[in-house]
């Protein structure tokens, strides 16, 4: 099978620890110098794919400049986990009362959301068909690089772990541009309709 080369997005405008970006957080031009310096990429990838959120966009689309590959698909699919908008621009130390109760409640009651946050369940679901969609573009494309965010990257690459993975994913987050290889030691994704490995640091 094609490889699969996981990339999480450069650093963006109000990033600090504990911080829920609002969508629109655009690339900073810190962000945009990691990328330039993630490079070159892994020899053979021939395509990119990217979450359609800003950062990730712009992130995928200044390595599409740098290296002439095409961007063939922006998937909702790769987003980051949807934080409920009660948390969006909090860090820590400001969280309402509501999301301080999930946070509490989460590992017990996986289902339960916050407003209108997903659940643990709900982001663990999009992964495996993330991790679906992700295979057949290679098989499609060839070689792939996949741009997206630190906690859907985490679930991703521990979708063994079920739900619990979002708690690994919040305690292991990916640098800024760290890009992993993806694989396959895990439970079979579910396919998508139509036509659709260890992980190495790099």
């Amino acid at each position: 099978m094609a490889d699969i080369w996981l990339m999480r997005h450069g650093a963006y405008e109000g990033h600090r620890p504990g911080y829920h970006a609002p969508h629109e957080a655009a690339l900073t031009v810190e962000g945009r110098d990691q990328v330039r310096r993630s490079l070159p990429l892994p020899e053979g990838i021939t395509a990119i794919v990217t979450s359609p959120i800003p950062r990730a966009r712009q992130t995928a689309t200044l390595v599409s400049h740098l290296t002439g590959l095409p961007i063939v698909a922006a998937s909702g699919l790769l987003a980051e986990w949807r934080a409920p908008s009660i948390v969006l621009g909090c860090t820590a130390e400001i969280y309402p009362p509501a999301y301080r109760a999930w946070r509490a409640r989460r590992l017990t009651n996986p289902s339960l959301r916050c407003e209108d946050g997903e659940s643990l369940i709900d982001l663990h679901t999009r992964a495996r068909h993330c991790a679906a969609f992700l295979h057949h573009t290679a098989g499609r494309h060839g070689p792939l690089l996949a741009v997206s965010h630190t906690l859907l990257l985490g679930v991703l690459t521990h979708l063994p772990e079920g739900p619990a993975a979002f708690t690994t994913a919040a305690k292991r987050p990916w640098q800024f541009a760290e890009r992993r290889l993806f694989t396959t030691d895990q439970p079979a994704a579910p396919r998508l309709p139509g036509p659709s490995r260890k992980i190495e640091v790099r």
